[in-house]
């Protein structure tokens, strides 16, 4: 049977003694290797697009993960980055991958990132979306600090955190919210435990490695990488995409007009035109 986002099992491996959550599926007959797929703040498997895992599953394995003690999986809640990337790893090399291609969004970007950095021979290409480097700008909008946390996230914060202002982005935002809610049995919500360990995973990544050339360290990092955000990011300052773009030896950038953190939620069907190019190439 082909599996698809609202099909595919969700399956559990463990590692060091965590149960981790992830579903794959996806074209393994291309010869191009899988993806794995890292989500935002709080996110589970159920907080991506199925327009956009299935369009990218076309031509290649996708696999959704969850890290530990992140919505469905089991274990505590890591509170470093460097910890959930090892994690990640251990996943991957536990289920014989050997190479992989790796997107990140968000605080799912910070992990893709430091993955590619940490465990270089497992990527091959990176793509990094509504994120920024270890020590960039972290001047997001006050409210982003009163929205991101509510308890149960509704649409109108979606429409805020991830969405342009225009009617058409609107718009975009009440298609992709009607999308994420097709699965039947969906990803239970993480826990409050999860939520605060990611704060404080991500407040220590706030710090610059060495404040004379703070993003000295991307230039190690020499994989094919695809940065994307929209234009206005009120959590991420989109600025920190140019930082990246600026320092990677190897990236290139697309910033999507009137459109925010979720840009590619926002332009699903230009972001996989953009998405399997790259992947492609």
């Amino acid at each position: 049977m082909s599996h698809t986002h609202l099909t595919a099992p969700t399956q559990f491996l463990n590692v060091d003694g965590a149960q981790l959550a992830y579903r794959r599926w996806g074209n393994a007959t291309t010869g191009q290797p899988p993806l794995l797929m890292l989500q935002h703040f709080r996110g589970g498997m159920d907080h991506w697009d199925p327009l956009m895992t299935d369009g990218l599953a076309e031509g290649r394995e996708v696999i959704l993960f969850n890290g530990r003690g992140v919505s469905s999986s089991g274990g505590v809640p890591r509170t470093r980055i460097e910890d959930m990337v090892d994690d990640a790893a251990a996943f991957a090399r536990s289920l014989g991958l050997t190479q992989m291609d790796v997107l990140g969004f968000s605080l799912g970007g910070f992990q893709a990132l430091d993955l590619t950095w940490r465990h270089p021979k497992l990527v091959r290409k990176l793509m990094l979306l509504g994120t920024g480097p270890r020590g960039g700008d972290p001047d997001m909008e006050a409210r982003v600090l009163e929205t991101a946390v509510n308890p149960v996230p509704v649409l109108e914060d979606f429409m805020y955190l991830f969405f342009g202002r225009s009617p058409q982005a609107q718009q975009a935002a009440r298609e992709f919210w009607a999308r994420r809610h097709q699965r039947a049995d969906q990803d239970p919500p993480s826990s409050a435990e999860a939520a605060k360990a990611q704060i404080e995973a991500n407040m220590h990544y706030l710090p610059r490695l060495q404040e004379d050339d703070p993003f000295a360290y991307l230039r190690d990092i020499t994989q094919p990488t695809f940065i994307l955000n929209g234009v206005h990011d009120v959590m991420v300052p989109t600025v920190n995409s140019f930082y990246m773009a600026r320092n990677l030896p190897n990236a290139q950038l697309f910033i999507y007009p009137d459109a925010g953190h979720g840009a590619q939620f926002q332009c699903p069907q230009r972001f996989l035109r953009h998405a399997v190019q790259f992947l492609g190439e």
